[in-house]
């Protein structure tokens, strides 16, 4: 069946959860960054960059049951792949503290490849107050969207380097064969095609494959040391684009393309030399 363009506007329940140092500490060690900001508890512990992906995951769950999603069977619902992300970090999470995530449908398009559906995820403090905002879009492959397209809000416009700014430098990164299990459990993100190899033939995959989320923050992690002094607190804003997949074990290769006044474009490389993320850029804070 095909998807509603009527799901633009329509929200989710409030989902809580808490910052735990624990789990700060396990996500930064499922990633192998071992850098101290992460770990070191005679001081305020910093969460990493991509950290929020973690409370978000059971809203976005979630919000596959909201009025109208049911249009989709079951089949075609285990379409979805991770197409885009963007985030704006209004200010670092805080270890320890509460999070409140809504999810509202803002966007819902008729693309070549299926409905694409983009879902703004907001977490918020315990006042109030905005602490990330999270566009996420997803490709349903081979879903028509019924109405027409709908775009109630997208993410601001990203930066785009000159020619001045060029620097091509590549960094190759190690993936390990358990890798996508690690993440799971240190992330709390359970997601059986990638770590049920059963499931993910059942999905037309080759093999388990990697988050995509995983690899963005592996990608985040080098830049967090080499561009920004290994302060992840410095992080504003990221986005990117998810394309080919990551099989383990390997590596992948962050390629810098550009960097100029605390913004930084990238794209990763799987070890098939293909884009698993492209379009890929970090926005910091000044020191």
């Amino acid at each position: 069946m095909p998807m509603s363009s009527a799901l633009v506007g329509r929200s989710s329940k409030r989902f809580r959860a808490v910052a735990e140092p624990r789990w700060l500490m396990s996500y930064a060690a499922g990633l192998g960054d071992t850098s101290p900001a992460y770990f070191d508890t005679t001081g305020d512990i910093q969460a990493h960059p991509v950290f929020p992906v973690c409370p978000e995951w059971p809203v976005i769950l979630d919000a596959r049951n909201m009025e109208g999603a049911a249009s989709l069977t079951r089949e075609e619902g285990s379409r979805g792949v991770h197409a885009t992300h963007d985030v704006v970090l209004h200010r670092p999470v805080r270890a320890g503290e509460a999070l409140y995530t809504t999810a509202t449908v803002v966007a819902v398009q008729a693309r070549k490849p299926g409905a694409y559906q983009v879902t703004r995820l907001e977490t918020k403090a315990e006042d109030g107050a905005p602490i990330v905002t999270t566009w996420n879009g997803g490709i349903f492959r081979a879903v028509a969207v019924t109405g027409e397209d709908r775009v109630e809000d997208l993410a601001p416009p990203a930066p785009r380097p000159t020619a001045a700014d060029v620097r091509d430098e590549d960094v190759e990164i190690p993936v390990g064969a358990g890798l996508a299990h690690v993440y799971t459990e240190c992330a709390r993100i359970w997601n059986p095609i990638h770590t049920d190899r059963a499931v993910a033939l059942a999905a037309g995959l080759p093999d388990i494959i990697l988050h995509g989320t995983a690899t963005l923050a592996l990608a985040v992690s080098a830049l967090v040391e080499r561009e920004l002094d290994g302060d992840p607190t410095r992080v504003h804003r990221y986005g990117c684009r998810f394309a080919a997949m990551v099989r383990m074990p390997g590596s992948i290769a962050l390629r810098i393309h550009a960097a100029a006044d605390g913004a930084v474009w990238f794209s990763v490389l799987n070890a098939e030399g293909e884009p698993a993320i492209d379009q890929g850029y970090l926005i910091a804070r000044d020191p």
